[in-house]
């Protein structure tokens, strides 16, 4: 045991080092000379090389010390736009260079940064692209470019198909293993458990999947067809036949402009910069660049607060989510802060417990009476995402962003069978009480229990539908419609009054200044909420919530081990949720 512990503190005092080092080369770096734009006036874009997010945290991940690894470094989208508007107006830069392949961005995100990116070229500015295996998600955003170019090797692979949208179900699995999962829940749409309870999706999960998938792959191919000049048809013709197999193909069908290798390229970009010999060729990458011109104002009186709610809702205290007392606290702050004039809700959530939802919902509508609070959604607000935040005074999403499920469900294991015949333990409760403990997991509930917990969840259900119909100023019956607990896409929210207006963050904050009384978005100072953590503060969460599940990380049972641990957290602490079917994975 003496030994453990010697062993332990030498490993924390060599990751403490480790840690200290990291910091103070970022300071080196952040105190010292600010990076140049090179003669060339050429702002690189890799968007490999970045994570587009929606706070920028230090960049610190446990996983890279014992890996050795490097962690992608996250780029906000307020930083990102910040820094696409300044390159605009900033006469050292002649044209942006886009490298699109290898983006791990998501879909959400990649539609706000394509916008930051057209908006740039309004300024009359170019934007020159790269790609060599492209996919349905890089060409998207390479698209919105002046001029693509395409490799001319013979190896390129380009991967543009439709986007496909995979859930896995753990029925069969979970019977092996003696488990029942007990699945109540409000609406016929409400998906999430399904994969506990089914080996298949339901007639109506698999519709509003398929409605989802082709609401998003139709607003990916409108601007790609728009920018291009091609038709839809068209375009999805050569991808339902996989006709997009080579550069040639994509070249043939208009979809890239010239086909060239490295030094053609380097050529290209050198002609473009007015540099006669292409060695003088240099350019600065976009991270560097962002972070050397982009400042927080402070000094500005006046305040838009920025509150990003982004991950699950819950009701402990895990910092990296969305906890109820901690984000009441916040608003509470917000609220009282004579300085700050106006609010943007930053929703990146696809909910979780309808207890933690209601307790921000409250504190928004106290924030609201005294001050403008405009939602803007990304990847998702669906759910509790969407309880949290629907009576915000305007809702900007993005076409792609999943929206809606309103809806509630709850899951009760029953591993009796698990105990009684794969382990042969036997368990004898004693209860004070007829009624005993409805949510015990080594019994099937009866039929009173699931009437009670039935009862509970439509009363849950109709709190939300009321809610909605208030903070939307639509009818009961007719929220009731559009929920139980169907998954929209933003654009189809804007076509049935679940949102206003299609628009990132960006516009959120120009429609929040001028609620405020000053359009003049320069004016103002921009404050975020919650504070980002530090990587000593990273260090120690990750420490705090770290368990021994973590070992299956890296292996294919990782993401049954992330189930099991959000399914344990959450029966441990609330028994209805509000949120979204589990997670989609995407294919993009």
């Amino acid at each position: 045991m003496v030994l453990a512990v010697i062993c332990g503190l030498i490993i924390m005092t060599i990751i403490g080092f480790m840690m200290l080092g990291s910091m103070i080369a970022g300071l080196s770096s952040e105190s010292g000379a600010k990076p140049v734009l090179a003669r060339s006036g050429i702002l690189k874009i890799d968007m490999s090389e970045f994570v587009l997010s929606e706070q920028e945290n230090e960049d610190f991940d446990l996983s890279s010390l014992t890996s050795g690894a490097a962690q992608t470094p996250k780029l906000s989208l307020w930083r990102a736009a910040q820094a696409l508007k300044t390159a605009a107006e900033d006469p050292s830069v002649k044209y942006i260079y886009l490298k699109p392949d290898g983006t791990t961005s998501s879909i959400a995100a990649l539609e706000e940064f394509r916008a930051m990116l057209d908006d740039f070229r309004k300024s009359g500015k170019a934007i020159v692209s790269y790609t060599e295996n492209p996919t349905i998600g890089s060409y998207y955003l390479a698209s919105v470019s002046d001029k693509v170019y395409m490799t001319s090797y013979c190896a390129a692979s380009p991967m543009i198909h439709g986007i496909s949208v995979q859930n896995i179900y753990l029925a069969d699995l979970l019977k092996q293993f003696g488990v029942n999962v007990q699945l109540i829940r409000h609406g016929k749409y409400k998906s999430a458990g399904e994969m506990f309870v089914r080996n298949a999706p339901s007639a109506e999960n698999q519709h509003q999947t398929s409605e989802m998938v082709n609401s998003i792959w139709d607003s990916y191919i409108t601007e790609i067809c728009s920018s291009r000049e091609i038709s839809k048809d068209k375009f999805n013709s050569l991808v339902d036949n996989l006709q997009l197999r080579t550069a040639g193909d994509l070249k043939e069908n208009g979809l890239v402009d010239e086909l060239m290798d490295r030094a053609e390229l380097l050529r290209k970009l050198a002609d473009l910069a007015g540099i006669e010999d292409e060695k003088g060729l240099k350019a600065i990458p976009f991270t560097e660049y962002a972070k050397s011109k982009v400042y927080a104002s402070f000094k500005a009186k006046n305040q838009i607060a920025v509150i990003y709610a982004d991950g699950d809702i819950i009701d402990d205290n895990k910092p990296t989510d969305i906890s109820g007392d901690r984000f009441v606290s916040i608003l509470e702050e917000v609220r009282n802060n004579d300085n700050i004039k106006a609010v943007v809700f930053r929703v990146n959530s696809p909910g979780g417990s309808a207890f933690a939802s209601e307790k921000i919902r409250a504190e928004i509508e106290r924030l609201r009476a005294e001050k403008p609070v405009i939602a803007s959604y990304g990847s998702y607000a669906a759910s509790g995402g969407y309880w949290i935040s629907n009576s915000c005074d305007h809702i900007f999403t993005d076409k792609t962003t999943l929206t809606g499920s309103i809806g509630v469900f709850s899951m009760i294991p029953d591993i009796s069978k698990t105990l009684r015949d794969k382990l042969h333990v036997n368990v004898v409760t004693t209860n004070s009480n007829a009624a005993g403990n409805p949510l015990d997991i080594t019994k099937p509930l009866n039929d009173k229990e699931r009437e009670y917990i039935q009862a509970l969840i439509e009363d849950i259900y109709e709190n939300f539908v009321t809610i909605v119909a208030e903070g939307r100023n639509m009818d009961k019956a007719k929220v009731d419609e559009l929920g139980q607990g169907r998954v929209w896409t933003g654009a189809q929210a804007i076509e049935i009054g679940l949102a206003d207006e299609i628009g990132g963050l960006t516009d959120a904050l120009l429609f929040a200044a001028e609620a405020a009384g000053d359009s003049n978005i320069e004016s103002w100072g921009i404050q975020s909420y919650p504070r980002p953590m530090t990587k000593m503060e990273a260090f120690a969460s990750m420490l705090e919530h770290a368990t021994n599940d973590n070992v299956l990380a890296g292996t294919p049972y990782e993401t049954i081990a992330k189930l099991a641990l959000k399914w344990n957290s959450e029966t441990q602490r609330n028994h209805a949720f509000a949120r979204m079917t589990e997670d989609y994975f995407f294919v993009k």
